[in-house]
């Protein structure tokens, strides 16, 4: 898989001026809360009518799996190849958005996206597990558990540090996906991420695919940016 380059704007205008520095490159990209929550699904078709490209929703379904499946439902109308919910909500939760993404992608008569599971954010740290929230034990014994669980409830994959990959790796199947944000080039600012890995760091530790964000989307040459990434990432 490409990298994924995470579209963290805040309007559709933003985003369509930021694709069409890419007029003929086929890409993958990330809509998250801020962008979707401004938008609506209106973004998605308006992304949808650039060819060959790929669309992660990430919006990170997390409630009572009641509610998760009815929001599932109108993901999975919507034609995107990816989306999210949060592991903790716990396998009832995952295996409801699971039906829901394929009950409204039937409906519509599309194919139903792939369900990836978050199992701890790339911005939690182990202070932050133990001492902040006060969960016990390690960052990786936390992700290693929920991404057997997400397995177990149907999800196609997790989302993760690549630095958790190959714990996952051992209690999944190998075609299982494990996607990668905290992507951050050599000597590059980690900003708020704290469990970051550089492109290749995350291929050679066995990520999917990756998603890379302000990198790419603050930088003065976008494209370059861009092209520098994929190169690592493939090499």
């Amino acid at each position: 898989m490409r990298p994924i380059i995470a579209l963290d704007f805040a309007t559709a205008a933003k985003t369509v001026d930021f694709l069409n520095q890419f007029p003929d490159t086929p890409l993958s990209v990330k809509v998250g809360m801020e962008l979707f929550y401004g938008e609506g699904p209106q973004v998605i078709a308006a992304i949808q009518k650039r060819p060959q490209t790929e669309i992660f929703l990430d919006l990170k379904l997390h409630d009572i799996p009641h509610t998760v499946e009815q929001a599932a439902r109108q993901i999975g109308r919507l034609g995107v190849q990816l989306t999210t919910v949060h592991a903790l909500g716990g396998p009832e939760m995952m295996a409801a958005a699971k039906r829901g993404l394929l009950a409204g992608a039937k409906s519509a008569g599309v194919l139903a996206p792939k369900l990836l599971a978050i199992t701890q954010l790339t911005s939690t740290s182990q202070a932050m597990l133990n001492q902040d929230i006060r969960i016990p034990g390690t960052v990786l014994a936390s992700v290693r558990q929920l991404a057997q669980l997400a397995h177990q409830a149907g999800a196609d994959g997790v989302v993760a540090s690549a630095q958790e990959v190959q714990a996952i790796r051992e209690v999944t199947p190998v075609d299982f996906l494990v996607v990668t944000p905290g992507i951050r080039p050599a000597n590059a600012a980690s900003d708020d991420q704290h469990r970051v890995v550089t492109p290749q760091q995350a291929k050679a530790l066995g990520s999917s695919s990756i998603v890379v964000g302000r990198p790419i989307t603050q930088s003065p040459d976008a494209v370059s940016a861009y092209q520098s990434i994929k190169a690592a990432w493939e090499d």
